[in-house]
């Protein structure tokens, strides 16, 4: 067998409820003020109602962005990393699905960071540090809450991405709880990308490795 890495985030909570934890994990990561970013549909849905209410309890200031979209523009991350130098926080959490967290990554990074995202793009271009990260999907299927990859619209037509060890968040929690109330047609779009993702990761031939294999098939097994 040829020899691999396998790189993810550092740790995951994954069970039902799990978002009572954020306030906890947030304070163990010694966050005082935490910027949450989302969009407005799950604003919309309540569905951050229960993780809201275990930061405050945790004595954390919060504010929100819910501006995100799908396929977020350019300035639209700029105008959220601008709210988060404004508001001063010193921690990010990004609560919804891949754009949400992918603006959560880039938020956290360049809130601390003088690099300009133009020379940020690309792989292993984005240098220093970021602000701790926990990311909390809302549906099965982007997986860019174990991802360093976080993906930015810069014109009509194209996106540019940004990938580095960096975008790794502290947490990723998985709650089951927060599917339930999704529409049909998400739960339906969502699962199908998450089917997708895990065939890729099977049948590809560039990083394949048998910790990938273990993770794609047991996906697999569970969504079909």
């Amino acid at each position: 067998m040829s020899g691999f890495t396998f790189q993810t985030v550092g740790s995951i909570l994954s069970k039902p409820g799990a978002t009572t934890e954020l306030g906890i994990l947030m304070s163990e990561l010694s966050v005082s003020k935490v910027l949450v970013v989302t969009d407005p549909g799950v604003e919309s849905l309540g569905l951050m109602k229960v993780g809201l209410q275990s930061l405050k309890a945790a004595g954390l200031e919060v504010c929100c962005f819910t501006e995100v979209k799908a396929d977020p523009p350019e300035p639209l991350l700029l105008k959220a990393v601008e709210f988060a130098k404004t508001s001063s926080v010193d921690g990010v959490i990004g609560f919804g699905g891949g754009s949400s967290m992918d603006v959560a990554k880039l938020v956290a990074f360049l809130a601390t960071s003088e690099q300009p995202i133009e020379q940020a793009y690309g792989v292993n271009n984005a240098r220093g540090s970021r602000l701790p990260l926990i990311q909390v999907p809302t549906t099965a299927g982007t997986g860019s809450e174990v991802t360093p990859i976080a993906i930015i619209t810069t014109g009509a037509t194209e996106k540019k991405g940004v990938v580095s060890p960096i975008l790794y968040c502290d947490w990723a929690v998985l709650d089951a709880d927060l599917t339930l109330s999704l529409p049909a047609n998400v739960t339906a779009a969502t699962g199908i990308d998450a089917m997708v993702h895990a065939l890729e990761a099977y049948t590809t031939k560039h990083k394949k490795n048998p910790i990938s294999d273990a993770f794609a098939l047991q996906a697999l097994e569970k969504l079909g």
